[in-house]
């Protein structure tokens, strides 16, 4: 849900600038808002999408596959979901304090780039858990199948 919000906010800042180009003024550093909403919208939406079963599948694969199998793998997705968000989260703090101790800014708006990196790493922080709720489902259902 804050994924669609923030979204609903690029394109919001994206309107009144087109806007204000065209009536006014240019809305000044549109396009870093939006760079930091799109980042920032694309992360929130991966804990839903783990939970929900909607991230990436090859279904053409496995339409064919046993029940057990698709259980399988989708088990074996969950695990890798789970430790990549670890791997992403780790990096991303490592990234976020380098952000902070080289003072990074936006060229317009003077907008810290380690801000940014705080609600990403609370979404692969939702992620890891979605990740993990979701092996623990899997392996309730590759066990009935």
């Amino acid at each position: 849900m804050l994924g669609g919000i923030v979204l609903l906010c690029v394109v919001a800042v994206n309107v009144f600038s087109v806007l204000g180009g065209i009536f006014w003024k240019p809305f000044p550093g549109d396009f870093e808002m939006t760079e930091v909403g799109v980042a920032v919208a694309a992360f929130a939406f991966l804990p839903y999408c783990q939970l929900t079963g909607s991230n990436v599948s090859a279904d053409i694969f496995t339409s064919g596959a046993s029940p057990k199998t698709v259980a399988f793998l989708t088990l074996l997705g969950s695990i890798i979901a789970f430790f990549f968000s670890l791997l992403l989260m780790w990096r991303m703090y490592d990234g976020m304090l380098d952000q902070k101790a080289y003072n990074y800014i936006t060229a317009i708006l003077q907008f810290p780039h380690w801000i940014a990196y705080i609600p990403i790493l609370i979404s692969l922080a939702l992620l890891a858990v979605a990740s993990f709720l979701s092996a623990r489902e899997n392996i309730a259902q590759l066990r009935k199948a």
